[in-house]
């Protein structure tokens, strides 16, 4: 119903994410209905960064009563500064991807067919010259 396994749903249950449900006479567990939308929630706010032991603290608050809305806006702007520091730092990394590809495609290009153009090694090499005026 909710798309996850079992072994989740009890580990939800470990980090307290989950309400323990009720069991029948058998041992078998018995969900409520709402179970269903509280595994939505939680796999909607680990999809925005939010920890399964934040989740566990700001339920706990939740459900004795008190009003965490402050504290989860500000782990999301947390959440967020991490995410545009990721992404400058993907964006330069892509830069330098491009620059490496450039680089080992000359060398290919310069490379007989059937001898080894030893790119990956040119990772552990200190820049050329060449490739410092670029």
């Amino acid at each position: 119903m909710t798309g996850v396994s079992t072994d989740t749903l009890r580990h939800y249950e470990r980090m307290r994410v989950l309400p323990l449900p009720r069991r029948t006479s058998a041992g078998y567990r018995q969900y409520p209905p709402q179970a269903a939308d509280c595994v939505r929630l939680v796999r909607h706010a680990m999809a925005l960064g939010f920890s399964l032991e934040e989740l566990s603290k700001i339920l706990m608050v939740r459900d004795r009563g008190g009003v965490p809305c402050r504290q989860v806006h500000a782990l999301a702007v947390q959440k967020l500064a991490t995410l545009d520091r990721q992404i400058k730092d993907l964006a330069a990394l892509r830069g330098h991807m491009h620059k490496i590809v450039a680089q080992w495609e000359k060398r290919l290009n310069n490379t007989p067919v059937g001898q080894p153009a030893r790119l990956l090694e040119t990772l552990i090499l200190p820049p050329s010259r060449e490739d410092e005026s670029k």
